[in-house]
């Protein structure tokens, strides 16, 4: 269920900077099992079909690994796959040339879900064993993905 406060407002994201700042000098203890209750709770009531905002304002990064499955699925080359979807971004990655993601339906589903980047597949990556590993991106996804917005909230009631 998408939170009435998202996406969040500048005070909104002021409060969010100064939690994972907090979080970066100290991380409480039990915050690992925390963030998965969460994500776990979160992921019950959120059907991602109503949003699909992180497949229409970002992109994975893809792997060779990615790129050889999905040109197989389209039966082209990989070359070709890469020339027709993908561009390198400043570090060095192959991302997506443009949004929303081409492979992204009318009705928010993904068209090649079961051959989705790894990527997609880990996304929002609020169900990592070690939080402290994904805290940058996560504070960047609160904005993205409602689901992390209040996973985010949850913790700040909780550790605040």
């Amino acid at each position: 269920m998408i939170s009435k406060q998202f996406p969040p407002n500048r005070q909104k994201q002021k409060e969010n900077d100064k939690f994972f700042e907090r979080l970066k000098r100290k991380m409480p203890q039990g915050i690992d099992e925390a963030v998965n209750r969460l994500h776990d709770e979160e992921f019950s009531r959120m059907d991602c079909t109503t949003c699909a905002n992180c497949c229409k304002t970002t992109s994975p990064i893809f792997k060779d690994r990615d790129i050889d499955v999905l040109s197989k699925l389209f039966k082209i080359r990989p070359s070709q796959f890469t020339e027709k979807f993908l561009r390198t971004d400043e570090d060095g990655d192959y991302v997506l040339k443009a949004s929303p993601c081409p492979f992204l339906d009318t009705d928010n589903r993904c068209t090649v879900y079961d051959h989705r980047p790894q990527a997609c597949r880990g996304y929002p990556h609020t169900d990592e064993k070690v939080f402290r590993k994904v805290l940058d991106i996560t504070k960047k996804n609160t904005a993205i993905c409602p689901a992390v917005f209040n996973i985010v909230e949850g913790l700040k009631k909780l550790y605040l």
